[in-house]
């Protein structure tokens, strides 16, 4: 990847600016075609929002998506659009037992609601909304928990007890959120149990077996990359091997996987280092340490491992990456006809990258905070450009060339093409426009959008 070092935040409000002008309208086609009862949108299908069954995760990103959009524009009618689909249709995920994405749903709406309620953009009467339904789904996702075989665990991920999914450690945002509006979860007998705890211990299991540092752990041991799913003999905890679901082998780096590290731990040490860390838990400034050594190293595989221009391919041991030559050389190519790239990693990456550099500059290392900004920056200079920001009013996504299951087969394959391109997915959307909020507020000195609100007030 080559990093632009003279870009800053400020260079990108124009761009910015014009997203949020194409955004706006492509979030009201969705709610206009799509009629209540529908499935929530995942993915599109010649530039159409389409279903795809698995777990309903993506439901949070559309709601949320609105939310943003009045966030950066003060367009009302995205706030009661997102407001009231948020009030109306999200509580049955808040009590969602059987799935391990409560930080996407659930913190994307009611966590951004009560965000702007702090920030006083909003009224204040969803706080106490806002703060129930946090509050229980930070508990409902600690629920869903395995031991493991050196006293900590782990959320498991839908498949089963025995499923660490990398993905997972963006959804400790809904742990944190909920132990600091003062929930615990009552298990059996009354037993109580810390979610500081269980974020702490899940963080750790993450690091540790999600996470590679090049230490000889295997053979295909390269510092930053990532396994997407680790697999636990769910009787006595015990770890057995490396997984995956969506990328090419388990020996290899699913992209998007590397991004919610990226942007999951990079998330964890602006909570455990933040204006309240010293009234937190010794076990959480442990976690400091785990969390920065695995936000730094899957960030510099990042870097390392993608195209010029800060896209990467779906996954980077990709079979057909090698038809393609030195492609980290040369700006990413999504119209190729071998392998896709993957434009929802870098929305998610660039975010990561950049809460990094920032929480390292606020540190003192302002060396290795300015290389980090400037690589999400680069990142997001990209995706706010085409051929990655959809400027056509009749297509429904806002980013382009979006994976999100290649070895299934689920992404669209346009006529006369080899592989997925051209198309859009939710998380991809909600990302890079989060992403752009971010940069926004980088730019302007408004106030850091953080996803636990202010602490002083519940």
């Amino acid at each position: 990847m080559t990093i632009e070092s003279n870009i800053g935040p400020a260079d990108l409000l124009p761009v910015i600016r014009r997203m949020w002008e194409l955004s706006g309208p492509k979030i009201l086609a969705i709610e206009r075609r799509l009629d209540e009862n529908a499935p929530s949108p995942v993915f599109t299908v010649e530039g159409r929002y389409t279903a795809r069954g698995w777990t309903d995760w993506t439901q949070g990103f559309q709601f949320g998506s609105a939310i943003l959009q009045y966030d950066s524009t003060g367009d009302e009618e995205f706030l009661r659009l997102g407001r009231a689909n948020t009030l109306a249709r999200m509580p049955a995920h808040v009590t969602a037992f059987g799935v391990h994405d409560h930080g996407f749903n659930n913190v994307s709406t009611y966590g951004n609601l009560r965000r702007l309620a702090l920030e006083g953009r909003i009224g204040s009467e969803v706080l106490d909304v806002c703060a129930l339904a946090l509050r229980c789904s930070g508990a409902v996702q600690a629920r869903r928990w395995t031991g493991t075989a050196d006293g900590g665990g782990f959320i498991h991920s839908f498949n089963g007890p025995h499923s660490l999914f990398v993905d997972t450690i963006r959804s400790l945002r809904s742990l944190a959120v909920a132990h600091m509006l003062g929930q615990e979860l009552l298990d059996e007998q009354d037993v109580r149990i810390s979610l500081l705890e269980r974020l702490c211990d899940h963080l750790e299991a993450t690091a540790r077996w999600s996470v590679y540092y090049g230490e000889g752990r295997d053979a295909y041991d390269v510092r930053g990359r990532t396994a997407h799913e680790s697999v636990f003999n769910p009787v006595n905890g015990v770890y057995r091997c490396p997984s995956t679901q969506q990328g090419y082998s388990p020996f290899t780096t699913w992209t998007r996987g590397l991004a919610w590290a990226m942007c999951g731990f990079a998330e964890q040490l602006e909570f455990l280092t933040g204006p309240a860390a010293a009234a937190r838990s010794d076990r959480a400034q442990a976690a400091v340490a785990t969390a920065e050594r695995a936000a730094r190293a899957t960030c510099d595989f990042y870097i390392e491992h993608t195209a010029a221009d800060g896209i990467p391919y779906w996954d980077t041991g990709a079979p057909g990456l090698t038809r393609l030559g030195d492609w980290r050389e040369r700006p990413s190519e999504p119209y190729n006809d071998h392998e896709p790239v993957d434009s929802s990693a870098a929305a998610i990456g660039a975010q990561g990258l950049i809460r990094l550099g920032c929480h390292l500059a606020g540190g003192g290392d302002e060396h290795n905070g300015r290389r980090y900004l400037q690589a999400g920056l680069t990142v997001a200079h990209t995706l706010l450009t085409e051929p990655y920001l959809s400027t056509d009013v009749r297509h429904e996504g806002l980013l382009l060339h979006s994976v999100y299951h290649r070895p299934n087969g689920w992404d669209h394959i346009p006529a006369g093409r080899l592989i997925p391109c051209g198309e859009s997915s939710m998380w991809g959307d909600y990302h890079l426009r989060e992403l752009a909020l971010l940069i926004e507020r980088l730019a302007t000195g408004g106030p850091y959008p953080v996803f636990w609100g202010r602490w002083a007030q519940s």
